[in-house]
């Protein structure tokens, strides 16, 4: 038997993650900012829409977000006919998004004082992790809300684990970014060093993708970066506030984040170049411009 839920936010990500979940036998409600982009989710899914946040959560046992940045979440839970005024007693809201721990904490307290839950469960795999249904979720909250939504949250992910209390899902979101900066910078550099010495690229990373060197990234974005492509992946200023938002909580917890300050000083180039909606493979046009 379905659950009732809600899903605010059709974006890239959140039309198919709500589009598993509608597949999942789950009767699913979805508003979205755009009403044409509801209507387009309805015409490949069941389902109804909403024309507030606060209507579509209203009955949801589980009501999901996945918006842009903290002060889209901010606007379609505590705002103006916000999602948290249509929330029932003991529901839980599962947002999505990447946002700062700073908010996911904020939102967890007011949701607790209003008698239902609220978890932080930003996610990693891009859009075709999305529409794979393959997504990693990494969640901050309390236990007992989390182990009612793991089996919804299962319907769009390959993996989906608590690490700990609110806060926790976003803090690890944020050691994602990092990593995946320095993998894309060293990407880069070693594809241009290879395209410099003379090598053919695909033999390189034929050989070194199986050993130490060999990385989701590698394996993924080797061809288009090689191709000076990059309209495939997750954009370069989606990345630029995540990367400001590792930045901004570590002169909160004092961790030292040279390379990744030194990336999103690179990123910020590529947006210079007009790269603002490429994807981050697109490092490497910034080395051969230069």
């Amino acid at each position: 038997m379905g659950e009732k839920v809600a899903f605010i936010g059709l974006g890239v990500m959140g039309f198919h993650m709500a589009g598993h979940l509608a597949a999942g036998g789950h009767d699913v409600t979805v508003y979205n900012r755009t009403g044409a982009r509801a209507e387009e989710w309805l015409a490949h899914h069941q389902g109804v829409a909403a024309d507030t946040p606060a209507k579509a959560a209203q009955g949801a046992n589980f009501v999901f977000a996945c918006v842009g940045n903290d002060d889209d979440v901010r606007a379609v839970t505590t705002g103006p006919d916000g999602a948290f005024d249509g929330m029932q007693s003991n529901a839980v809201f599962i947002d999505n998004t990447t946002a700062s721990a700073v908010l996911a904490r904020e939102l967890h307290a007011d949701a607790i004082k209003r008698g239902f839950h609220f978890i932080d469960a930003p996610v990693s795999g891009g859009e075709a992790g999305a529409i794979n249904g393959q997504l990693s979720v990494m969640v901050g909250g309390d236990e007992e809300p989390y182990g009612r939504a793991e089996p919804i949250i299962d319907c769009y992910a390959k993996i989906c684990r608590r690490i700990g209390p609110p806060g926790s899902g976003q803090l690890t979101k944020m050691v994602n970014q990092i990593c995946i900066g320095g993998l894309v910078q060293a990407l880069s550099e070693g594809l241009m060093f290879a395209e410099r010495a003379g090598l053919d690229i695909e033999s390189v990373v034929e050989v070194i993708s199986k050993g130490a060197a060999g990385s989701w990234q590698m394996e993924n974005r080797h061809k288009t970066m090689a191709k000076n492509e990059f309209e495939f992946g997750f954009a370069v200023d989606w990345m630029r506030k995540d990367l400001d938002i590792c930045l901004e909580e570590a002169t909160k917890n004092g961790a030292l984040l040279p390379m990744t300050e030194v990336v999103n000083g690179y990123y910020k180039e590529v947006q210079a170049m007009g790269g603002r909606r490429w994807d981050t493979s697109s490092l490497i046009a910034r080395l051969r411009a230069l």
